[in-house]
């Protein structure tokens, strides 16, 4: 489902522990996200590019390249990756993906939705 003509793109943030979740799964990341939000122009911040290099240093299969390739990093401030990735989502009104059960229930506090990854190697939008 493409964007209208002058139809912003929406945003989508993404928590490290939800990329390494997307990549485990081994889920099509660009057809999933199609399916649940449409196209969306990804945004990494840097607590968590930090969080994904830290990880990628014990395995080389987390897809580093793909995924620095296609998303904006942005500096979300100070602070801890969680808080950043709240503020932001709010700030730009835009999903969050992640598994993490505690900054899932912060970002339903906060009003924010959230894609996870489901069983059937799928995404799912929870908003």
């Amino acid at each position: 489902m493409a964007p209208s003509a002058g139809e912003p793109v929406p945003d989508l943030l993404i928590d490290a522990c939800g990329w390494v979740a997307v990549v485990d799964a081994r889920i099509n990341i660009d057809l999933e996200i199609e399916r649940t939000i449409g196209p969306a122009n990804w945004i990494l911040p840097a607590q968590a590019k930090e969080e994904i290099e830290r990880l990628a240093k014990g395995r080389n299969d987390l897809l580093l390249n793909l995924l620095t390739a296609r998303a904006t990093i942005v500096d979300g401030g100070e602070g801890h990756t969680d808080d950043v990735l709240v503020h932001l989502a709010q700030r730009l009104d835009a999903p969050v993906l992640t598994v993490d059960k505690d900054l899932k229930r912060r970002l339903t506090a906060a009003g924010c939705a959230y894609l996870e990854v489901v069983r059937d190697r799928s995404l799912r939008l929870m908003d």
